[in-house]
């Protein structure tokens, strides 16, 4: 342990440029024995920037988002500053929306905006006519209050974790709102972390600091796929890694790999020393 101590190299904070050139050798180093040791430049700076996003005290890898797209070469990868999923299910109504905004506010939501089918053995007796269609209008107005609630927040992108049906993404689209329904809980939380806001359960009483907002987002085709991107985001505490590639194998091996670098590219900002790797600091202690 004494000998490690002698010749452990200790990160230097203050110095950025030294600091990330370190970084880039811990990552570079990781790769080495990897399928992609021959883009080691390109990822090691991908792995670096994605580790320097994160909040430093906090360091959670968790919001470093990955998503495999089929296709293309390596060097087609990309690190998005902000956060980036894959177009959800939507309805026709969808393609009449907006598909870029510059400076909108992000409204996130876990609140189903759709009418559904009654439930097995639902039962509601009625005696009239009437009365049956004042059940219906009830539905229908419930769900037009909840929409005109979410107009009057100025959001122009919606997200939510439950389904948005095909009457609510119509009119939305009527209003030039950008919607999205059944948004996965780990892409919701890392909007969250990048634009600010926070998750509203209902769309009632939502103010201005429930809303997040980001310099730029657009719905944008990489390779076989449409993704929906949120970039340059004032809190961007999270990024996404899109990894392209020939095989599905071969992008989950870049994966792998990239995982490899980020933890020791983690370890190394965390611990604040680093000792040469690749079996040199065994060589050396014999």
């Amino acid at each position: 342990m004494k000998r490690i101590k002698e010749i452990e190299v200790s990160v230097d904070k203050a110095d950025p440029a030294q600091l990330r050139d370190l970084l880039m050798k811990c990552a570079a180093t990781s790769m080495s024995s990897k399928l992609i040791h021959a883009q080691k430049p390109f990822f090691s700076k991908m792995a670096v920037d994605a580790v320097l996003c994160l909040d430093q005290d906090d360091l959670d890898e968790t919001l470093i988002g990955v998503k495999k797209i089929p296709g293309g070469g390596l060097q087609d990868s990309q690190l998005i500053q902000g956060v980036a999923f894959k177009k959800t299910f939507t309805y026709a109504g969808a393609e009449q929306q907006p598909k870029q905004f510059k400076d909108p506010l992000v409204l996130c939501l876990n609140v189903e905006l759709e009418l559904k089918a009654e439930k097995d053995n639902a039962e509601v007796r009625v005696e009239q006519v009437s009365d049956y269609q004042a059940v219906v209008d009830a539905e229908w107005s419930i769900i037009y209050r909840k929409l005109e609630l979410i107009q009057k927040t100025g959001a122009q992108v919606v997200l939510s974790k439950l389904p948005i049906g095909d009457l609510a993404t119509q009119w939305f689209a009527d209003r030039n709102i950008f919607c999205a329904g059944r948004v996965q809980a780990g892409d919701l939380r890392r909007v969250v972390q990048a634009v600010g806001g926070s998750v509203q359960s209902t769309c009632s009483d939502i103010e201005r600091q429930h809303l997040g907002t980001c310099g730029k987002f657009e719905e944008k085709q990489v390779g076989g796929e449409r993704f929906n991107l949120f970039e340059d985001c004032p809190k961007a505490k999270t990024c996404t890694l899109l990894l392209r590639g020939g095989a599905e194998q071969f992008i989950e091996e870049v994966e792998r790999s990239l995982h490899d670098a980020i933890m020791v590219v983690k370890r190394a900002v965390k611990n604040n020393q680093v000792v040469a790797g690749g079996g040199a600091i065994e060589v050396r202690l014999l």
